[in-house]
């Protein structure tokens, strides 16, 4: 009942509000509270926003590489969408997990450490059975691995783990490469229990099955390149790599890409009737002469004039000029 006020409080505030010694915006203005922010002393915070956001940019190209080379590669759709990046402990990431397991124990070289590439059983089973050449269907109960299963699904990992070099250039220039498998998360400890490790979360789905792929980072691995890991220097690296790599990327694609050229000897037209009558034998007159050039067509489009004939006993064109792209036709 402390906040109810008096009459002759009332009064005097009115009085003080008539004769301006207190304003209304004096009344209305809330207290300053401090601001004050938990901190756990047992958990620190190694990383920081925007370390998860740029770690969260990284792992979205991952999926879109990744999951390019798995829908080729197993002959399905092959979806992966991330789920969250957080921070927490290793301890909490590996006390979360079932058993059995996929973990690929993963050397992050050149940076000193590994990190964990783990995946759902169910994803898993579902990988080898199109492997295999079945449907990618799960299976209705969770089982040990077999030590054929096991060979698979190590040599798939290391194709998942080749693409963090392609995902991570803008950063480190990686040689990831897999130590090992384990299925029993207790007998991984790659770090001290109370680390603390960014976690990446990633859904994914491999034709009708859907599962989870973690990949714990944990941040005595990354703590070297932790200045790298903001947008800014993301997006400002992005845009360097885009003007210089990129265009000599496409322009040694664009030189290997093969091309359909013809050589057009000529044309005319003839009747319906002429074209049912057609026999072996029939001349059909051109309307280009002997000595003329022809039209030789890189795809559907004029690029060359030329003259016809003979070399090493084939039918060859001899380039005379290029077409311009303001001639006439």
């Amino acid at each position: 009942m402390g906040d109810i006020l008096s009459q002759s409080e009332i009064d005097e505030l009115l009085r003080s509000l008539t004769t301006g010694e207190l304003s209304l915006e004096e009344i209305q203005k809330p207290k300053q509270e401090r601001n004050i922010r938990v901190y756990d002393f047992k958990r620190p915070s190694k990383f920081a926003k925007d370390h998860l956001r740029t770690l969260q940019i990284i792992f979205e190209n991952y999926s879109r590489i990744v999951t390019t080379f798995l829908s080729g590669y197993l002959r399905t759709v092959v979806q992966m969408d991330v789920i969250s990046v957080e921070q927490l402990t290793y301890y909490e990431f590996s006390n979360s997990l079932s058993n059995p397991v996929v973990m690929g124990i993963v050397n992050f070289a050149p940076l000193k450490g590994s990190i964990v590439f783990e995946m759902s059983p169910e994803i898993a089973f579902a990988m080898i059975d199109r492997v295999l050449g079945g449907f990618g269907k799960g299976i209705d109960k969770i089982r040990t691995f077999t030590e054929i299963e096991l060979a698979l699904i190590e040599r798939l990992l290391q194709q998942l783990i080749n693409y963090f070099q392609e995902a991570w250039e803008n950063i480190v220039d990686l040689h990831p490469r897999l130590e090992k498998i384990e299925t029993n998360p207790q007998f991984t400890q790659i770090v001290s229990p109370n680390e603390t490790v960014a976690l990446v979360t990633i859904d994914m789905k491999v034709g009708e099955v859907e599962g989870m792929v973690n990949i714990c980072l944990p941040h005595m691995v990354i703590e070297p390149i932790m200045p790298r890991l903001s947008t800014k220097y993301w997006f400002s690296t992005s845009a360097k790599e885009t003007s210089e790599e990129t265009k000599e990327y496409l322009q040694r694609k664009i030189e290997k890409t093969k091309v359909t050229i013809r050589a057009i000897l000529g044309r005319t037209k003839i009747t319906v009737r002429e074209f049912l009558e057609l026999q072996v034998g029939d001349v059909i007159r051109l309307d280009r002469r002997k000595n003329q050039e022809i039209e030789v067509l890189v795809g559907d489009k004029l690029k060359f004039y030329g003259v016809p004939g003979r070399k090493e006993g084939r039918f060859a064109i001899k380039v005379t000029r290029v077409e311009k792209e303001d001639e006439s036709r």
